[in-house]
């Protein structure tokens, strides 16, 4: 099995890599192989990394955003017809001021923020106010052959009834949804390969997944001074996290190990270059099954100075368009009847890194246990914890 662990201080720049590579050479060369490990490592050292996808169109997501501003730019009463507060949220909209942070009351999140240097820390939320953004979940699953024991997390897709919005909306959210899930899952396959696995270990556990594109929005004419917490500091439940480029930063996450706080930045393609660039974060889920070896990686959405420089621009340029911060954001969940627990040798391999980090001065707090649990029990549990499922 390639030995993963890292021992050298990781720089702040994300690692990029490259789908094209993986996807355009034999899974046996070299070529191949070697951006599978960096790819492991980068989930392993960061929790997070860029991926290039030549197949990805930035005219895509632009749409997409487009699309998005228009429909949360619609009175709340309109968009309060599309909830399913009772599906625990997971298809449809979610209203701003629903969601809460976990980690304002949860233990080992509080842990890991007293931990962080005063200056590294995120913005306060220990009030444990619901969040101000909307969500709107869009179902990008394929159907399972089987009855599944949680029918809640794999419901029908929402379809808004305002005719200007419902006329554009599946064509505009299944080309976005198509293109983030072929990119997601063939970094699941490179991941699975750079930690000696076979390439299909993940996505044969994902292929049924009640994958979700996800955009939140966050109404900047109500919520754009600076400092305001759009997102609380926290991580994803899902197994990967995918983003294309938001019209508006804010966006900080922390890299394993760093104890600092990242800006992100997603690069833009160079003049004639095809494809995107796409932010990649892991979730819970792959944090679960490999026994802490990966990290779900800590973020928070903020309005911060960049903002605040971007919704002026927005304003003098665009003054015909919502001031609607939108995240182009994909959710990668495996099959909700997966039976959910570390793999072995994976486990041992996250013992020796937890060892080597600790024996470099860093601490990474008290060791978690994962219990085996089917995946849909693992989503409940967090949505509770989350505010959207009683």
């Amino acid at each position: 099995m390639p030995q993963l662990a890292v021992a050298e201080e990781p720089s702040m720049d994300l690692p990029i890599i490259d789908l094209d590579v993986y996807r355009s050479n034999p899974l046996s060369s070299s070529a191949a192989q070697e951006e599978c490990a960096r790819a492991a490592r980068a989930l392993i050292t960061y929790g997070a990394l860029v991926l290039h996808d030549s197949r990805v169109s930035e005219s895509d997501n632009e749409t997409f955003l487009d699309l998005l501003e228009d429909y949360f730019a619609q009175p709340a009463e309109t968009l309060k017809r599309d909830e399913r507060p009772e599906l625990g949220y997971q298809v449809g909209v979610t209203l701003e001021n629903t969601e809460k942070p976990k980690c304002a009351v949860d233990e080992p999140c509080l842990d890991v923020i007293e931990r962080l240097a005063l200056a590294e820390r995120p913005l306060d939320i220990s009030g444990h106010q619901p969040d101000p953004k909307c969500r709107f979940f869009w179902r990008m699953g394929e159907p399972a052959p089987y009855a599944t024991q949680f029918p809640g997390l794999n419901a029908e897709n929402v379809i808004p009834e305002v005719l200007a919005i419902r006329e554009r909306w599946t064509p505009v959210m299944e080309t976005w949804g198509k293109s983030m899930k072929s990119a997601v899952s063939g970094l699941a396959e490179m991941a699975a390969v750079g930690m000696g696995l076979p390439a299909e270990t993940f996505t044969d556990a994902g292929r049924y997944g009640p994958h979700l594109l996800a955009p939140t929005a966050s109404d900047l004419e109500k919520y754009g001074s600076k400092d305001t917490i759009l997102a609380g500091f926290h991580t994803d439940l899902n197994f990967l996290t995918i983003h294309g480029r938001s019209r508006y930063p804010g966006l900080h996450v922390w890299a394993r190990n760093t104890g600092r706080r990242i800006a992100v930045g997603i690069p833009r393609p160079k003049p004639g270059q095809p494809g995107s660039y796409l932010l990649v974060q892991a979730g819970k889920q792959l944090e679960h099954v490999t026994g802490g070896l990966v990290k779900a990686g800590y973020h928070e959405v903020v309005v911060n100075p960049s903002t605040v420089n971007t919704i002026a621009a927005r304003r003098r340029d665009f003054s015909d368009r919502p001031l609607v911060r939108i995240s182009s954001t994909f959710f990668w969940h495996l099959n909700s009847d997966y039976d959910l627990s570390p793999i072995p040798a994976l486990a041992d391999q996250a013992k020796a890194v937890r060892a080597a980090n600790f024996d470099l001065g860093r601490d990474e707090g008290g060791e978690v246990e994962y219990e085996p649990m089917k995946v849909g029990q693992q989503v409940q549990n967090e949505l509770k914890h989350i505010a959207l499922l009683a």
